[in-house]
C-alpha cells in the first residue's frame, strides 16, 4: 500500500541521514495508527530508524542478503504492529519509498543500477513480510500456549478451592456446637449433624426418618407454621424463632430455630437448612430466676413483684373480641342443636367479672422480734405463710407477702362479694390456733382490710392504698379483725396523708396564721387578754383548723417548730399590743395566751426557747400564759414539771387546759406548778338552757370554791350565750371566752372589742 501523500524528493535535504529519516517518518505515519504500542510517535519513531537503517544497509551490500528484512519484520511484531494492516502499510512504504530515499544517494559511485535496486527491494519485502508472519505466528502460538496453561492453572485451582470448601462445609456440619439439619421442600430430613442428633436423644435414624411437619409441639408460638409454609413457598428466605420439641424419651427440648431457604443459580427453591441452638438448660435458669425473682425467700410465697402482676391481671377490664363472639355463638349453636331468629338467639351475657382483696398485718409481731429475736420471728412467719395457703385454696384464690409482716389474699370470680369476707373470716381462725415457739406458745392475731369490686375500675396501686388503709383501720379498732374499705374514711386518710407529707413546707411558705379569741373579765366584761389559735391556709383544702393538723405535726415532729413560730409571732403580738397600750391608742389586752401540746412538754430546749424569745422581743413574762392539756399532765413525774415549774418561777403563767376531761386526782393540784384552771365547755352546755342543769351549777361552784382556795384563777371556755356568762359570773368564775364574746379573728378585731369597752 502506497500512502496517499507523495512527498517532493526535491525539497528533501541531501544528506543520506536525514534522507533516512524522512524515510521513518513516513513509515511512522502510515503503521502508528495500526499499533497497538503505549509509545508516543516521536518515541515511535526513535524505535524504527535502526530497522529503516537495516533496510537500508541491506539494500547497498555488496553481495546481497535479504536476511536482515526477516528480522525487520519481526522486530515489527515484538513493536506490537501485530494488525495485518501494518504490515500492508510496511510494504507499501518500502516499495515506494526504500530506492527513493535510500538508493541512488545511497550509492554514488553508481555501481548498482536502478533495476538491481528495484529487484532488491521487491526481495526485501518478501523477506520482510515472511519475517513478519513467522514472528507473529510464533507470538501467536506462544499466547494460545500461555492462555491453555492458565486455564489448566485455573481448573486445577478451581478444583482445589471446591475441594477445600466441601472440606471446610463438612468441617463445620459436623464439628459445629449447633445442631444443623436439611430437609427437601416436602420436610423430608435428608442430613443432619452429630450435634442434631444428639439433641435428640442420639438416635440419628430416630431423626432422619421424621418429617419436618411431625415436629409439632402444643406450646409453639401462633406464628411458626405460619412462617414455614410462606419459606415453603419461596414468600421469605429465612425466619428465626424460640420452638420447643419433643424428644424420643418425651422430654423436652428448647431451641433458637433459625430455618432458612436455599436456592439454584436461577433462584428456584431447592432445600431448606434449619439451624438449632439447644437453650433448655438456660430456659430452666431462666425459669428459676424467674421463680426466685417473683417468690419470697423466706416463705415461698408470692412475692410483691408477682402479686403486683396476678393483681393487674386480675382487675383488667374483660375484652371480648368478635371472633371470640363468633367461638361463642357457634358453639351455642352446637349445644342447642338450632338457631332461633330474634333476641332470643342472643346469648346469656356473661357475669362481670370481680376480685376481692384481703390485705393482713399482724399485730404485735415487733414484740416476737424484739423478745426472742428475728429466728424465731422468721419461723413464725413461715408457721403463718403456711397457714394462710391453706386457707386460700379454691381457683382464683393466691396468698402472697409483701414484706415484713404484711400478706395479701386475693380471690377473683363472679361472687367475690361473698367469698372475700369468707377468706379474711378462714384466715382470722387459721390464725387463732396458738403457735409454739422455742417451747412458749403465742397466739398470732392479725388486722385485715378487705377491698372487693369490679375488674377495670380501679388501678393495681389504687386497690391496695385501699386495702392499706382499711387495714390499719381494723388495727385502729382493736385488731384481730377485718373491715371492709370505705371511700369516705379512704379519701379522709388520703387527705391525711397528703397534709402530713406537705407540712414540713408549710411552714416555709408561710401558710400558717394566728387568729385571736379575747378572754373576757365575766366582773365587767372588759378584754383581759386573747389566745392565740393557729391556722392553716392551705393552698387545696382552705383554711384548717388545729384539730386538723396539730395531731399531724406532733406524730411528724413537726410541733416544735411551729409552736416556736407560734410563740414568737404571738409575743411579737402582745408587745405591739403593750406598745398601743402606752401611746393610748388600745385599751387592752396585754396578755396572750399559747397552747403548749405534750410533745413540746418533753423538748429539752422549751425554756431556753421562751427565755430567748421574751428577751429578744421584750415582753415581760407576766404576760404569756402557757395552757397545758389536763391528760398531758396525769401521772407526770418530776422531770416533765421540771420545766413548767422554772417557766412559773420566771412569771410565766401556766393554766390547765380542759380541766375536768382527764379524770385527774384532786390533789395533785397542789403540786402542780399552774395558776389559772380553764374548765372544759362540757360543764357549761346545762347552762344555755332555762332554768339551769343544777348539777352543772353545783360541779362549777365547787370547782370555782376549790380553786380559789388553792388561789387559782378559773377561766371557762364555750360561753355562747349571755345566761351562760350570767350564770358563771354568779358562781364566781374570773374570766370566759367563746363565741358570745367573739369568734377568733385577726389581731385588728380584739383592737375594736377593747376600744369599745375603753368607752
Amino acid at each position: 500500500m502506497v500512502p496517499a501523500e507523495v512527498p517532493d524528493a526535491e525539497a528533501e535535504p541531501d544528506g543520506l541521514e536525514d534522507r533516512l529519516r524522512r524515510f521513518v517518518t513516513i513509515w511512522s505515519r502510515a503503521i502508528f495508527p495500526a499499533t497497538a504500542t503505549s509509545l508516543t510517535r516521536p518515541e515511535f519513531e526513535q524505535h524504527l530508524l535502526p530497522l529503516a537503517r537495516s533496510l537500508r544497509d541491506a539494500l547497498h551490500d555488496r553481495i546481497f542478503d535479504a536476511t536482515p528484512a526477516h528480522g525487520v519484520g519481526a522486530a515489527l511484531v515484538g513493536a506490537h504492529c501485530t494488525d495485518p494492516d501494518a504490515l500492508a502499510r510496511s510494504l507499501g512504504v518500502v516499495d515506494a519509498y526504500l530506492v527513493l530515499y535510500c538508493g541512488e544517494a545511497a550509492d554514488p559511485a553508481g555501481e548498482l543500477a536502478a533495476d538491481e535496486l528495484r529487484a532488491r527491494c521487491a526481495r526485501l519485502q518478501a523477506t520482510f513480510a515472511a519475517g513478519f508472519a513467522q514472528a507473529l505466528r510464533e507470538r501467536t502460538l506462544a499466547e494460545q500456549e500461555a492462555i491453555a496453561r492458565s486455564a489448566l492453572a485455573a481448573r486445577g485451582a478451581a478444583e482445589d478451592a471446591l475441594h477445600a470448601t466441601e472440606a471446610r462445609f463438612r468441617a463445620v456440619f459436623e464439628g459445629a456446637a449447633i445442631g444443623i439439619g436439611i430437609a427437601d421442600l416436602d420436610g423430608r430430613v435428608l442430613e443432619v449433624n452429630d450435634t442434631l442428633t444428639r439433641m435428640f436423644g442420639g438416635l440419628e435414624h430416630h431423626v432422619r426418618s421424621r418429617n419436618v411437619s411431625e415436629w409439632v409441639h402444643p406450646d409453639d408460638a401462633p406464628q411458626v407454621w405460619r412462617m414455614y409454609k410462606e419459606l415453603i413457598r419461596g414468600e421469605r428466605d429465612n425466619f428465626r424463632t424460640e420452638k420447643p420439641f419433643f424428644r424420643n424419651d418425651g422430654t423436652v427440648l428448647w431451641t433458637n430455630l433459625t430455618v432458612s431457604l436455599l436456592r439454584d443459580v436461577d433462584g428456584v427453591p431447592q432445600y431448606q437448612l434449619a439451624l438449632l441452638e439447644d437453650t433448655t438448660e438456660r430456659r430452666l435458669l431462666t425459669l428459676r430466676l424467674r421463680y426466685e425473682a417473683t417468690h419470697d425467700a423466706l416463705t415461698g410465697l408470692p412475692n410483691r413483684t408477682l402479686f403486683f402482676e396476678r393483681l393487674e391481671k386480675a382487675l383488667a377490664p374483660a375484652r371480648e373480641t368478635p371472633k371470640d363472639a363468633a367461638k361463642d355463638g357457634a358453639r351455642d349453636e352446637a349445644n342447642s342443636g338450632t338457631k332461633e331468629v330474634g333476641p332470643a338467639s342472643a346469648s346469656a351475657p356473661r357475669p362481670a367479672a370481680r376480685f376481692g382483696l384481703c390485705y393482713l398485718d399482724l399485730d404485735g409481731f415487733k414484740a416476737i422480734n424484739d423478745s426472742l429475736g428475728h429466728s424465731a420471728g422468721d419461723r413464725m412467719l413461715v408457721e403463718v405463710a403456711d397457714r394462710l395457703q391453706s386457707c386460700a385454696t379454691a381457683p382464683g384464690e393466691m396468698v402472697a407477702r409483701l414484706g415484713g409482716d404484711e400478706f395479701v389474699a386475693l380471690t377473683t370470680g363472679p361472687d367475690t362479694q361473698r367469698e372475700v369476707g369468707e377468706l379474711a373470716a378462714r384466715i382470722l381462725g387459721a390464725l387463732a390456733t396458738p403457735i409454739s415457739l422455742d417451747g412458749r406458745e403465742f397466739t398470732v392475731r392479725g388486722s385485715i382490710g378487705i377491698v372487693e369490686g369490679k375488674a377495670g375500675e380501679s388501678t393495681a396501686a389504687e386497690v391496695l392504698r385501699s386495702a392499706d388503709i382499711t387495714m390499719y383501720r381494723a388495727k385502729s379498732a382493736g385488731g384481730n379483725r377485718f373491715e371492709h374499705a370505705d371511700a369516705e374514711a379512704d379519701a379522709r386518710a388520703i387527705t391525711r396523708h397528703g397534709l402530713t407529707t406537705s407540712l414540713p413546707t408549710a411552714l416555709e411558705r408561710g401558710e400558717f396564721f394566728i387568729e385571736y379569741q379575747p378572754l373576757v373579765h365575766l366582773a365587767d366584761g372588759t378584754v383581759h387578754g386573747a389566745e392565740a389559735l393557729v391556722r392553716w391556709s392551705h393552698p387545696t383544702h382552705g383554711v384548717l383548723g388545729p384539730d386538723r393538723f396539730i395531731p399531724l405535726a406532733e406524730h411528724t415532729g413537726l410541733i416544735v417548730p411551729l409552736g416556736r413560730w407560734v410563740l414568737e409571732q404571738s409575743v411579737l403580738q402582745a408587745r405591739a399590743w403593750q406598745e398601743e397600750l402606752a401611746a393610748g391608742t388600745f385599751a387592752g389586752p396585754v396578755r396572750i395566751n399559747v397552747n403548749l401540746s405534750p410533745a413540746q412538754l418533753h423538748h429539752p430546749g422549751l425554756v431556753a426557747d421562751t427565755v430567748e424569745v421574751l428577751e429578744r422581743i421584750g415582753l415581760p413574762p407576766g404576760s404569756l400564759c402557757l395552757e397545758v392539756t389536763e391528760s398531758a399532765l396525769i401521772g407526770a413525774d418530776e422531770d416533765l414539771l421540771k420545766p413548767l415549774r422554772q417557766l412559773a418561777e420566771m412569771g410565766v403563767d401556766i393554766a390547765l387546759d380542759d380541766f375536768g376531761t382527764g379524770y385527774s386526782n384532786l390533789a395533785n393540784l397542789r403540786r402542780l406548778p399552774v395558776s389559772v384552771l380553764k374548765l372544759d365547755r362540757s360543764f357549761t352546755q346545762g347552762m344555755q338552757q332555762h332554768p339551769a342543769d343544777p348539777v352543772d351549777l353545783k360541779i362549777v361552784e365547787g370547782i370555782v370554791s376549790l380553786a380559789h382556795g388553792l388561789e387559782l384563777g378559773v377561766t371557762v371556755e364555750g360561753v355562747e350565750t349571755g345566761a351562760q356568762a350570767e350564770h358563771l359570773r354568779r358562781l364566781g368564775c374570773d374570766t370566759a371566752q367563746g363565741w358570745y364574746y367573739a369568734r377568733p379573728g385577726p389581731p385588728e378585731m380584739l383592737h375594736t372589742l377593747s376600744m369599745a369597752d375603753a368607752v
